[in-house]
């Protein structure tokens, strides 16, 4: 009889080295946005071939902070995928704009990129795209929707003007690390968010990052200031600044939102990046055992890699074939008893409370919803053992045998 074990579903990975650099910056006596708050964003700057990087307290920061930057708001449509988390679309309702929810494709987990081009308007100012479970999406498709509804971009100041199109915003919060036809995720869309909770693959315990690719004609440093002091209250110094000698007066240039990275944060994301590659390298060995032990099941994983993509490997999605919501959810059951923590990624927007208020319905959205019905998301974290895996797939063929 297999012994019984518990296998959580996304705990921290968290070593000594770790814990070494939050304990060296609690000494340093500078806690708050600080040096090693600079020197990360220097570091994922560089990882993703961009000059600059942005830290902040979360990717949902990083997008609303983004369509303020843009000046999106009231009068303005943005565009996002009915399959994804509630991020992704609620900050396009805090900057007041209109939310548009687009279907993912057939058999995708990815927004429907034949239907873009049709849900572009005069009013549309961006798109927000969702990179899932580490997959990065099809950024040349989504390009060439944009591109082919470019007459009627109609900007509103001179950053729009600068783009002359839809600006695509990327919620990168699952794929850092990933690349697309040769562009690591950070580069492929114009403005990229991250995210640094304590799920994914590269945490702070909470936060997130922008990077944004050169725009022609305007400055990185003034974009790269403008996120400071969106993040920090309209103030012209931040806390280092004020440290210098007789350095204490600054001006608040706007009422703004107080959403900075502070250098613990900070401290646990360097150490983690350091250990970064390796971390991708075990999620590309658990996801190919998934893969190939879970071969002969009927049921179809999300692809993490193929010849023009890599994936950052953040969760394992998987569909059983031909089932409804009442079996997978019995499935979620049985793997609880059997002592395995699994999820669903995701319930799709207009399934929730808050979007069928504001008057979507989910039968506009076919594709997400089969999507939905039949996906579980299988344990998928670098403290899994190759033991831990086997134990996870023999359980869930049990689970589904015993629901046969």
């Amino acid at each position: 009889m297999t012994e019984f074990r518990r296998i959580p579903f996304s705990p921290p990975d968290i070593t000594d080295e770790e814990i070494n650099e939050v304990v060296d910056t609690l000494k340093s006596g500078w806690i708050t946005t600080g040096p090693k708050t600079k020197l990360f964003e220097k570091q994922i700057a560089e990882y993703c071939n961009t000059s600059k990087a942005a830290a902040l307290n979360s990717a949902t920061a990083a997008m609303e902070l983004t369509l303020r930057l843009l000046g999106i708001g009231p009068g303005d449509e943005v565009i996002t995928s009915a399959y994804t988390y509630t991020a992704s679309a609620s900050v396009i309702h805090h900057v007041g704009a209109k939310i548009v929810l687009v279907d993912s494709g057939k058999d995708s987990f990815h927004i429907d990129y034949e239907a873009i081009a049709g849900a572009i308007t005069e009013k549309t100012k961006a798109i927000i795209p969702v990179d899932i479970a580490g997959v990065m999406c099809d950024y040349d498709k989504i390009f060439e929707a944009i591109e082919s509804k470019k007459n009627l971009f109609k900007p509103e100041n001179e950053l729009q003007k600068a783009f002359g199109r839809v600006v695509v915003i990327a919620d990168a919060a699952h794929s850092i690390g990933a690349t697309y036809k040769g562009k690591m995720s950070g580069e492929a869309a114009d403005f990229t968010s991250f995210s640094f909770h304590a799920v994914k693959n590269l945490t702070t315990g909470e936060g997130g990052m922008v990077t944004w690719r050169d725009i022609e004609g305007i400055d990185n440093e003034e974009i790269y200031k403008e996120y400071m002091l969106l993040s920090l209250h309209g103030q012209s110094k931040d806390a280092l600044a004020k440290t210098n000698l007789g350095a204490w007066e600054y001006d608040i240039v706007a009422p703004n939102y107080k959403c900075n990275m502070t250098d613990i944060m900070a401290s646990l994301g360097l150490a983690q990046f350091k250990r970064y590659p390796g971390i991708l390298k075990r999620r590309k060995e658990i996801i190919e055992k998934y893969d190939s032990l879970l071969s002969e099941l009927e049921a179809t994983p999300i692809k993490h890699y193929d010849e023009t993509f890599t994936s950052s490997g953040h969760l394992y999605l998987l569909r059983l074939n031909g089932k409804d919501e009442e079996f997978r959810n019995n499935v979620i059951t049985k793997m609880a008893e059997k002592g395995i923590a699994t999820n669903v990624h995701y319930k799709p927007l207009p399934m929730h409370s808050a979007y069928k208020n504001l008057g979507f319905k989910m039968e506009d959205y076919t594709n997400a919803f089969d999507m939905y019905k039949n996906e579980i998301t299988l344990p998928l974290h670098t403290l899994l053992t190759d033991e831990d895996i086997e134990y996870v797939v023999g359980k869930l063929k049990e689970a589904i045998d015993e629901l046969r």
